[in-house]
């Protein structure tokens, strides 16, 4: 699954670190999700996309 996190992310001014303090997550988990080498839960879906005012469908794209 491909998702559009780091695009998005960067275009609030956002860091990696931000996202995961936000979510309580760790930063190497926003960049393992970023870099598709691990899939987040669907809370944790949601809480992404709501922090960054979108939907999951618009994050996340199944292939």
């Amino acid at each position: 699954m491909k998702n559009k996190i780091l695009e998005t992310r960067k275009k609030f001014g956002f860091r990696q670190e931000d996202l995961a303090i936000q979510l309580n997550v760790t930063r190497q988990t926003i960049n393992a999700i970023e870099n598709n080498k691990y899939n987040p839960s669907l809370e944790l879906a949601m809480k992404l996309a709501r922090l960054l005012e979108t939907t999951v469908e618009e994050l996340f794209i199944l292939e």
